[in-house]
């Protein structure tokens, strides 16, 4: 199950590049915004479809959660407009590892703080080692994006 959970992750780790890249593209014709929205209201028609024949859980249950988990629908739409909006700008790669850094940060502190009822996993200095690499990476890449832009422009 662990080995099928990994490729599930994958998976979706190379369809949100592509879809990152694809919305970018799209977005400088239809608008940032405006290519959000349709993404959302797409996925919104797909999962109603999904739900209909394969939901087992309770799509009313969202009236008796605690407000604050209903905030993940907003951050959902923010992270998809930041992607939206950086790609076309920084380009795909750039957009992710930023994205992958964003998450490992935040990561390491809900692990270390145990917020939101997960385990507690102190910061440690292999976990802050590999926080620098990343940022090390991201930098490259962005250098190397920028390089490749003013070769491109000269």
């Amino acid at each position: 199950m662990g080995i099928l959970m990994i490729l599930f992750t994958l998976l979706g780790g190379i369809t949100l590049s592509a879809q990152s890249a694809i919305n970018g593209t799209f977005s400088r014709k239809a608008g940032t915004i405006e290519t959000t929205l349709l993404t959302f209201l797409t996925g919104t028609m797909f999962l109603s479809i999904f739900i209909l024949f394969f939901g087992r859980g309770n799509v009313l249950a969202i009236l008796k959660v605690p407000k604050w988990q209903l905030s993940a629908v907003f951050l959902g739409v923010l992270f998809l407009l930041f992607i939206v909006t950086a790609v076309p700008r920084i380009g795909v790669i750039a957009t992710n590892i930023t994205v992958i850094i964003g998450q490992l940060v935040i990561g390491i502190v809900i692990d270390n703080f145990g917020w939101f009822n997960s385990i507690v996993i102190p910061l440690d200095w292999k976990r802050s080692v590999a926080l620098l690499f990343m940022i090390i990476a991201l930098y490259l890449i962005y250098k190397g994006n920028k390089r490749s832009s003013e070769q491109t422009h000269s």
